[in-house]
């Protein structure tokens, strides 16, 4: 448990920033289960829409420290191959 009043403070900035950033992984999940689902589908055009959605979500999600830089554009390389596969 904190003592000092420095610790005490630092752990009620944890709270807070664990609660923003859940929702914003939540989020960033979200858009990307939407891809998913419209590739499911089959559906080219949902598909590539989603994708388009989702894009800005990962990148927000890299500069507010959610998500690391590699792991954002290696679900967006992977997202993206798959929209072009089921458009061709």
């Amino acid at each position: 448990m904190a003592n000092t009043p420095q610790s005490k403070k630092r752990a009620r900035q944890n709270e807070r920033r664990f609660e923003v950033n859940k929702a914003r992984r939540s989020r960033i999940r979200t858009y990307l289960r939407k891809v998913e689902e419209a590739l499911a589908s089959g559906n080219a055009d949902s598909a590539k829409a989603a994708l388009l959605a989702a894009q800005p979500e990962l990148d927000r999600g890299v500069t507010k420290g959610v998500l690391h830089k590699n792991t954002a554009s290696r679900k967006m390389a992977r997202l993206a191959a798959r929209v072009k596969a089921l458009a061709n």
